[in-house]
């Protein structure tokens, strides 16, 4: 029952994580566009167009990260993600080895009871039914580690593709989208309103 919960305060907290990075890699963008030369921007009627977009980045991200995990996000320069990815396969692995090992004792423990020996560790403690009741129950437990550990490899995967995607997306001020609220000062009431800006 523990291992669940484990496993879901991983897999949260490495979503929280990820939205936490996605504030702070925004100001660091709009940072790195204010410092770069005129020489690697393209100005056209006044209008700043950044780098151009890498069709291919999400896919080598998404590539990198299935070859090696955190390998993604190593080549997208997000290196803080790659000890959480590394700690949610760790926490999952760890389960699945700690599940197979408690699984053996009693499985042992069982196939020795069955062959007429009385010297196992349980003996006396534990009945044979009790033995197979948590054998059922571990084997589940393993399997469900198992399952929990490939979908943090996959989740790894899915991660760095969706962030090479969001670095390429476009957060100009030539093309928002904000919502505002104004008081008007005649009659003290609020305003609020939406400003579209689509600027070519």
């Amino acid at each position: 029952m523990l291992n669940k919960y484990v496993i879901a305060l991983v897999i949260i907290l490495t979503f929280c994580c990820n939205t936490w990075a996605q504030d702070d890699k925004n100001s660091e963008d709009k940072k790195e566009v204010q410092t770069e030369t005129p020489e690697e921007l393209q100005v056209e009627a006044n209008n700043i167009v950044s780098d151009p977009i890498d069709p291919l980045a999400p896919a080598r991200a998404a590539f990198y990260s299935a070859v090696l995990p955190g390998l993604g996000h190593a080549y997208l320069k997000e290196y803080w993600k790659i000890p959480v990815i590394y700690a949610g396969l760790g926490v999952g692995v760890y389960f699945y080895l700690d599940n197979n090992k408690e699984y053996n004792r009693y499985r042992d423990a069982y196939k020795r009871r069955l062959a007429g020996f009385t010297d196992d560790e349980f003996y006396g403690t534990i009945n044979d039914d009790g033995l197979r009741e948590a054998q059922k129950t571990l084997s589940r437990n393993r399997e469900i580690s198992l399952l929990v550990t490939l979908g943090i490899y996959a989740l790894n995967i899915i991660w760095a593709n969706v962030d090479a995607h969001l670095l390429q997306y476009n957060v100009d001020d030539n093309l928002s989208f904000k919502p505002h609220y104004k008081i008007n000062e005649f009659d003290n009431t609020g305003n609020l309103g939406i400003t579209v800006n689509f600027k070519f």
